[in-house]
């Protein structure tokens, strides 16, 4: 171990020293009196860091003793985690401090979550993962009670807690597995283990397991339960939070133990994000068009994105991992806009989530409705909106590893989701004469809102440069060494011409440098 070391996990350092220093300033200064400015600042920290890894070419390599990785891969899960966890904080600040439920605490605990978040996404070693994963899932628990004068948040935190609890026991016992039959933690030495032919049954096993645990984690079915009641329980903003960072980090974590110590059967695996992934289109699609509850029903739009987002996974090729990055990215930059609106329909000051309140609110709120309802488009995939180009990705992604039957499903599940986006905007637009929705919002809320909905209809001519972003992330993540989904590079024909496609090259295994 050398001062190499802290030098590829600073940003984690950076933002740990803040989160420390920022609860020793809350409780020694007043706490409650220093919340607002602290969440501000914590938002700066999040926006300076992600500028720092996009910009300022951090260090990367291998460091404590390879359980913590720094690539391409983990480079830009950090980017979309710290954006979008600072988008919800700055939205939040107006609707928590109107509502007397902005604490110095709240800011703190989503530092925490995203530290949680980064080593998830960073690591190389079973435990580096459990560390990582645990981090972030205690922070949630707290922050998904934290209005503790509402039996629905306590409720939403410790049902939460208990399934969560239960998804950790699973992975655990998966760990254990895998390391009884390998002999190791470390990715590196179990996919040396797995050399394809006959596996350990107990591997297997072990393998399962992690998956399983993991999935409670991205509300797949059938690991969902939690999701709809802490979705409806939690304070909006942590609803919002909840919707967005966690489910990148928890998907790239899968991502980064499936490629990395199972890389080499990638047969076996797939076959259960396939199953897992059919049943959370269906269910996510079908079971949210009898909710009445807004929340709820973003709750059941999120199980049904999630499955989406596996077909990509499922695939186990470099062309899978880049549209599920890709789609990943464009799923949190839609969530953050849904979830800016959503904080701001009030009646009499009271918050509205019924979805029949929502009659005739693009009458008083043209612009917000428009905003809304390109949001929504882009959520039921419709074209052109972006979120139509994230699911052709990764429909496109299984379709050329011949698993063409799981494409014709989201396809189907996509059709019948779309049902319960349209028919909101056909109540914003069309509905029954009813008292006008108040619809507060402040100046960032607004930015995000509109800035969300830009995104998706005009980010779909070039994609932003996401898609190279996400393809040379797919590329650092699948190239590490000679397993049979790895040595394959994916390259961005668009660099020399937008429209072009991303196409899948052969290419010689690299190995990042190794810090001894």
């Amino acid at each position: 171990m050398t001062s190499l070391d802290f030098t590829i996990i600073m940003p984690e350092t950076v933002l740990a020293g803040f989160a420390l220093l920022a609860l020793l300033v809350g409780a020694y200064m007043g706490k409650d009196r220093i919340a607002g400015t602290l969440l501000w600042v914590t938002v700066a920290v999040f926006l300076a860091l992600a500028a720092f890894i996009g910009l300022g070419r951090p260090a990367q390599g291998l460091a404590f003793y390879d359980m913590f990785i720094a690539d391409g891969f983990a480079l830009f899960c950090k980017i979309v985690i710290l954006t979008s966890a600072a988008a919800i904080l700055a939205m939040s600040a107006e609707y928590m401090e109107r509502r007397n439920m902005l604490r110095f605490e709240f800011p703190i605990l989503i530092a925490l979550a995203v530290i949680g978040m980064m080593v998830m996404v960073s690591a190389g070693d079973l435990l580096t993962l459990y560390m990582g994963l645990e981090l972030q899932s205690l922070s949630l628990y707290v922050i998904a009670a934290m209005r503790r004068d509402s039996v629905k948040s306590s409720e939403a935190g410790l049902k939460y807690f208990v399934l969560g609890s239960l998804s950790s026991g699973l992975l655990l016992y998966g760990v254990t597995l895998i390391y009884g039959f390998s002999g190791t933690t470390d990715f590196r030495g179990i996919i040396e283990v797995v050399q394809g032919g006959p596996q350990p049954v107990g591997l297997m096993f072990g393998m399962v397991f992690v998956i399983v645990g993991l999935a409670f984690k991205v509300s797949a079915v059938p690991f969902h339960m939690w999701t709809p009641d802490v979705y409806e329980g939690a304070p909006t903003p942590v609803t919002a939070f909840f919707a967005t960072a966690p489910k990148v980090a928890a998907m790239a974590l899968l991502a980064r133990v499936l490629t990395d110590a199972f890389g080499r059967v990638p047969e076996d695996w797939g076959q259960i994000l396939a199953v897992l992934a059919l049943l959370s289109m269906f269910l996510g699609s079908i079971a949210g068009i009898a909710q009445t509850n807004i929340k709820r029903l973003m709750a059941y739009s999120s199980i049904a994105h999630m499955g989406f987002a596996l077909v990509g996974l499922a695939a186990g090729t470099a062309l899978g991992v880049q549209s599920m990055l890709l789609y990943m990215a464009i799923y949190a930059v839609m969530n953050v806009g849904v979830f800016a609106w959503i904080m701001s329909l009030e009646r009499d000051g009271v918050p509205v989530t019924d979805l029949a309140g929502l009659h005739q609110f693009a009458r008083d709120e043209p612009i917000k409705a428009l905003a809304v309802l390109i949001l929504f488009f882009s959520l039921a995939g419709v074209p052109p909106m972006l979120g139509f180009f994230a699911k052709f990705g990764v429909l496109n992604a299984a379709v050329d590893a011949d698993m063409t039957w799981l494409a014709v499903s989201g396809v189907v599940a996509s059709v019948i989701g779309a049902f319960y986006y349209l028919r909101i905007v056909y109540y914003m637009y069309f509905g029954a004469e009813i008292e006008p929705l108040g619809s507060r919002m402040s100046p960032a809320s607004m930015g995000l809102l509109v800035a969300s909905a830009a995104v998706m209809l005009l980010g779909s001519i070039s994609m932003l440069g996401v898609d190279r972003a996400a393809g040379r992330a797919a590329e650092a993540l699948l190239t590490v060494d000679d397993s049979p989904i790895r040595g394959a590079a994916v390259v961005a024909a668009a660099d020399a011409d937008p429209a072009t496609p991303a196409v899948i090259v052969a290419t010689p295994p690299a190995t990042p440098a190794r810090v001894e």
